[in-house]
């Protein structure tokens, strides 16, 4: 027994040494020294290093070191270059990933569609397009890159599934600096693309289309490892059966990324499929009885019908930036899947918007102002997204209220139609 607690005892400072370590060379790196420089002494201090570790690390460099999220965002793929061969988990095996239809495996039958792509399609029209600048070469990686984009779903369903979860075990570091680097590798596809839309030609114009596209090909592949080495590791150790149960069944709503899951994943000792425990409670109890109005009475049920029939989007947001409740209709506008229910606001956006999110709702709580308006082209859609501060009788601030609505139909309307026409 004593040597277990002298083990112990041991354990705590050698962790904390390790990550000590594991800060001074990011910060070396920050400073401005080579993955070469840091490399060796990476390699010789601190060996192998797990995942938690990893996590723990990007935390510490943002809340104890005051570094912000953006750096954090840069150096995670000089970074990731160090950890490359020394993550000890890197062949861990877990039954579930292997069963198809399990998020994890969905997620990783997606790289390897995504692998494929980019390294055999992507690569050979990149070459092609190296050797010879015609329109067909200029099109196939057009056609490339619009295939490539179907990575806002994989990358959505990690930010709008996986993160939130994360998020209730205390892991936010790497969910901000993953989603951060999704944002920039979402960004990278669109503008080569717009370069080559608008390509005239040049020499110049080629040569940096040429290493745009290699940029694109080497951030998605280490995105790819970053998954499969750092964050399902991660989600595996810490995520319950029945949330990734939970992860699987809204997965439909923000779709796959150049293919689809294999099977539905119901393991042995699973619940009823959610689709059939629709309606239901955390609890599994099945609301009941009736809601009174000022104006009137009515069931949960068809409360819940208006809302869902409305022609607009609901989200409500409660006094301390909670996501309480969306609305569920036919055609939502914007997804929204039930892990966001219970989450802050500021972790349903990318960290590079979190401060408009956070100006907005001071605006609101300080009552500076009681709604505020935008309106953005959107696919196929004109959408008007409102944002209105919901107060008591005594203008004590209870929340926001979002409010989207494509307005393309309306704003398309002449002349008159009236009621018996």
């Amino acid at each position: 027994m004593s040597e277990m607690i002298n083990n112990r005892e041991y354990a705590v400072p050698e962790q904390s040494r390790r990550q000590q370590l594991l800060k001074e060379i990011i910060k070396e790196l920050h400073q401005g020294k080579s993955v070469e420089e840091v490399k060796a002494r990476f390699e010789e201090a601190v060996g192998d290093v797990t995942v938690t570790e990893i996590s723990a690390m990007e935390h510490a460099l943002m809340e104890e070191e005051g570094i912000p999220v953006s750096e954090v965002q840069r150096l995670c793929s000089v970074h990731t270059a160090i950890f490359k061969g020394s993550i000890e988990e890197i062949h861990r095996s877990s039954k579930p990933e292997e069963q198809p239809g399990h998020p994890v495996h969905t997620f990783k039958l997606e790289n390897r569609e995504i692998e494929r792509h980019v390294n055999f399609k992507l690569e050979l029209h990149k070459d092609k397009f190296g050797r010879e600048d015609s329109s067909e070469n200029v099109y196939k990686l057009v056609e490339d890159l619009n295939l490539l984009l179907d990575l806002d779903k994989h990358y959505s369903r990690k930010e709008n599934l996986l993160f939130p979860y994360l998020e209730k075990y205390g892991i936010y570091g790497p969910t901000k600096v993953m989603w951060g680097v999704d944002d920039a590798i979402r960004a990278m596809i669109k503008e080569v693309k717009e370069k080559l839309l608008n390509y005239k030609g040049s020499e110049t114009d080629r040569n940096v289309l040429l290493i745009d596209l290699e940029r694109v090909i080497t951030e998605v592949n280490e995105m790819i490892f970053k998954e499969e080495n750092i964050l399902l590791p991660m989600a595996l150790e810490k995520l319950t059966e029945d949330e990734w149960l939970k992860i699987a069944a809204e997965s439909d709503v923000i779709g796959y990324c150049l293919t689809a899951p294999e099977a539905e994943w119901v393991p042995e000792r699973a619940p009823l499929p959610f689709a059939d425990q629709e309606g239901e409670t955390d609890d599994g109890r099945l609301p009941q009885g009736l809601i009174k109005f000022e104006t009137g009475v009515l069931s949960v049920a068809q409360l819940e019908a208006i809302m869902n029939h409305l022609p607009v989007d609901l989200t409500y947001i409660d006094e301390h930036d909670i996501v309480r409740y969306f609305s569920h209709g036919k055609e939502r506008i914007f997804a929204r899947t039930k892990a966001v229910i219970g989450r802050t606001v500021q972790n349903c956006h990318p960290p590079q918007s979190m401060h408009i999110v956070d100006a907005l709702l001071d605006d609101f709580k300080t009552g500076r102002k009681d709604s505020e308006d935008f309106w953005i082209p959107f696919k196929d859609k004109f959408v008007y997204i409102r944002y209105f501060a919901i107060r008591n009788d005594e203008g004590r601030y209870m929340g926001t209220l979002e409010f989207t609505q494509n307005i393309a139909p309306i704003q398309a309307l002449e002349g008159q139609k009236r009621i018996m026409s």
